[in-house]
């Protein structure tokens, strides 16, 4: 008789359900299947490009990130069945990108691209705005810095710019807002994402009327905000096909990828900060409370009604050290990944890169200044300074522009005592080190790395009552600690100081 040994693991996994957490990115989308205790089963990426038609305007294609999210979860769906038996997709978490904003025709069709964050083109509208007492009062009741990255300013912009567009748009939203409404026929956005738009009372939960009248819509032409655990099903039955699911699988509404890249990173205690370096990048902690800067420095968004992410967020992320790759290319190596080149090159160079600044604000700038019009710069160069002393300098600069944000967010948020990093950087020693001597911190880097779409798995099993406060997730991933370098921190304080010194002197010339 032939009989069948089955391991201990493999019945463990017989029965398994298990939890799509999906992050709608700037640069692609990914969607990640977790199983028991958060352990990663499957993953996909889709990625996009970003659309750049004139000087200051960034769009991307509704229809193409849409695509993305149904192939990325799709991709992911089938990774599962394929390693695994007699699984259960119990439920699909999302996490997306903030600021986005697309104008709809009464046929629910785009009249526009998704205009993404680092959109400048309504930098005038912004300055105007923010000079006035209107400004402040907004930004007291609403959380969000009044910037081009706004939807709210944007929406001005467009008011100014485009009449016939916004005279006929039926609905103003986000990508995540389009995705939902692509797969069940309702306008729906979760409070994080509708508390970044500069167009919600992050006190009262509602749109803010004020905001509103300022440029000129109605509550009618926003989506219905509702809380990070809202469920729904019944989506559209050829695209659920698309994904191999069922069309009652449940979709939890989830967050924003800031907000919830805080949960992922376990940064929810007080002292604890998150940092995250993708495209751009942003530095945030947890309040019980909702709190707004005296100087308008810092953002206050909403995850639930007692749980609030103060920080900031910086245009200098991924994408200045993509520049510097596209523009100088990698030296000396081939056959390996460039951006990994460029850390080994940079770790060639003693810290502080021999004096050598570099202004990282080549897209403008968020937090602290929130200033559309900053310029990069490098200065102090002489005739020592090679190739890796520049390259260096890169590195240094963007993290120089996290800990600009990290002071002001140290004196409103209460000491920052550890830092959680997340996001494609954290997989770099070079960045993560670097990190961790500038601020004098200790950096915890998770073994996923993915806190946005680890965030998005959390926010579904609190809804599931899995979890009855995020606090009691306990994340069985390995993590690495770093720690700090006195010494180092000593040199780059210096350079930070002429990093901070130069901004004020040169800000005028923009």
């Amino acid at each position: 008789m032939q009989t069948t040994c089955i391991s201990s693991y493999q019945l463990n996994i017989v029965f398994m359900d298990y939890i799509i957490g999906v992050d709608i990115g700037t640069s692609g989308t990914k969607a990640i299947a977790f199983g028991d205790a958060g352990k990663v089963l499957a993953q996909h990426h889709v990625g996009y490009s970003i659309l750049n038609p004139q000087p200051g305007h960034f769009e991307q294609s509704p229809e193409v990130l849409f695509k993305a999210v149904i192939d990325a979860i799709a991709a992911t769906v089938r990774s599962v069945n394929s390693r695994l038996n007699r699984v259960k997709l119990t439920g699909v978490g999302f996490s997306s990108a903030m600021h986005g904003l697309i104008a709809l025709d009464k046929q629910h069709q785009p009249m526009t691209h998704c205009i993404i964050w680092a959109d400048t083109r309504s930098e005038p509208f912004a300055s105007k705005l923010k000079a006035s007492p209107d400004g402040f009062d907004i930004y007291s009741r609403t959380g969000t810095p009044i910037h081009p990255m706004s939807p709210l300013c944007k929406l001005g912009w467009m008011r100014e710019h485009l009449p016939a567009v916004f005279n006929a748009a039926y609905k103003f939203i986000s990508i995540k807002e389009f995705v939902f409404f692509k797969l069940f026929g309702r306008y729906v956005v979760d409070e994080s994402i509708a508390s970044a738009t500069g167009l919600f009372d992050i006190h009262a939960l509602t749109w803010y009327r004020p905001a509103l009248d300022l440029v000129g819509i109605s509550p009618g032409q926003l989506a219905e905000p509702v809380p990070i655990t809202y469920v729904i099903s019944g989506m559209d039955q050829r695209v659920a096909g698309q994904m191999g699911i069922p069309v009652d699988t449940p979709f939890i509404i989830g967050g924003s990828d800031g907000c919830l890249a805080n949960l992922g990173s376990h940064a929810i205690t007080p002292g604890d900060a998150a940092v995250t370096i993708g495209t751009s990048g942003a530095i945030r902690m947890m309040s019980h409370i909702p709190v707004t800067d005296e100087k308008a420095r810092t953002f206050s968004y909403v995850l639930t009604p007692d749980m609030f992410v103060l920080g900031g967020a910086v245009n200098s992320g991924g994408v200045v050290l993509q520049w510097y790759k596209d523009t100088f290319g990698v030296s000396g190596v081939s056959g390996s990944d460039p951006y990994e080149a460029l850390a080994e090159e940079a770790a060639t160079v003693p810290v502080g890169a021999a004096g050598l600044i570099f202004l990282s604000y080549l897209a403008g700038e968020r937090a602290p200044h929130w200033n559309a019009e900053a310029k990069g710069l490098f200065f102090g160069v002489q005739m020592h300074h090679r190739r890796s002393y520049f390259t260096r300098a890169v590195f240094e600069g963007i993290i120089y522009g996290l800990y600009s944000v990290g002071k002001v967010l140290d004196g409103i948020a209460g000491p920052i005592q550890v830092i959680h990093a997340s996001g494609g950087f954290a997989r770099a020693a070079l960045w993560v080190q670097l990190l961790a001597d500038v601020f004098n911190k200790q950096v915890i880097v998770h073994d996923h790395v993915e806190g946005a779409a680890q965030g998005a798995y959390m926010t579904v099993l609190k809804t599931f009552g899995m979890l009855s406060d995020f606090s009691e997730f306990e994340d069985e991933a390995p993590q690495k600690v770093y720690a700090p370098h006195v010494g180092n921190h000593r040199i780059y304080m210096e350079n930070f100081g002429r990093f901070e010194r130069l901004y004020d002197k040169v800000k005028d010339e923009f």
